[in-house]
């Protein structure tokens, strides 16, 4: 029985699927199947989706497309202009898209130790096979526990001050937009895994995740739910950023210190 992204043994249920993507993102959906393909050639192992898209929830002309490309290798400077070429032609030839996003990474790193509670997580549970052999046949089942808590993402606190950085030199709406649904998505997602071995479940819907986290920190809820709003209409406020980058961000990144620990050194 289904239980909050779990299965009867308490494990993760991977989500998303192929059959769940919308009609509006089929096209766009095959293209990036056949556009890797043609692009990276044997130096891929394997493709996958991830985000709204392949769990059914995206919306036309409003959501992003977001890809994991495991290589053969490690990526280059190539491999990354191969990367940029294809997310631009993809977000050009696709109105239902707001842009895409392509994480590029070895195999072997995927598969390695160090990355098990992070990457490796994060491709045999949240990750749909695209292309190429799966991956995740060769990771373990993984629970809702404080080790994966602080492997994800137990690393605000070392990540603020390229954030503080990025957000003052952030200009133009665009950029303001771009940077503002970004740190808002990760804020959200951060503050679930800090309360989701409490919980003992697993969602990726930024509403229910505020929610969840607003049942345990109350006085913080209001700006969790807000963050969560921001992150499907992002909007192009400098105040919004730095209400993040010196207040909720500090905030967050000591009680995640408190409660799970910082996460292991790569």
């Amino acid at each position: 029985m289904k239980h909050k992204g779990l299965d009867a043994d308490g494990y993760f249920e991977r989500e998303g699927s192929l059959g769940r993507v919308p009609a509006a993102f089929a096209g766009v959906v095959a293209a990036a199947r056949a556009r890797t393909a043609e692009a990276y050639g044997h130096r891929l192992h394997s493709a996958y989706l991830y985000g709204s898209v392949p769990r059914g929830t995206a919306r036309p002309g409003r959501s992003d497309l977001d890809l994991l490309l495991a290589l053969h290798h490690e990526p280059a400077a190539e491999d990354r202009d191969t990367a940029e070429v294809l997310a631009r032609g993809l977000d050009e030839d696709f109105p239902a898209i707001d842009g895409v996003g392509i994480l590029l990474h070895g195999k072997e790193n995927l598969l390695s130790e160090a990355e098990r509670y992070d990457l490796g997580w994060f491709l045999a549970c949240l990750c749909t096979p695209l292309l190429g052999a799966d991956l995740a046949e060769h990771l373990p089942r993984y629970r809702p526990d404080s080790l994966l808590a602080r492997e994800t993402n137990g690393d605000l606190a070392a990540m603020l001050p390229g954030l503080r950085a990025r957000a003052a030199a952030a200009s133009t709406p665009e950029e303001l937009r771009r940077l503002t649904r970004g740190l808002s998505r990760h804020l959200v997602r951060t503050g679930f895994t800090l309360v989701m071995p409490r919980w003992g479940g697993w969602t990726s819907d930024l509403a229910e995740s505020a929610e969840v986290f607003g049942r345990y920190y109350p006085q913080r809820a209001a700006q969790m739910r807000a963050a969560a709003a921001v992150a499907l209409d992002p909007v192009a406020d400098p105040a919004v950023l730095r209400a993040y980058v010196e207040d909720l961000g500090p905030w967050l990144a000591d009680e995640y210190a408190a409660v799970h620990g910082t996460k292991t050194p790569r």
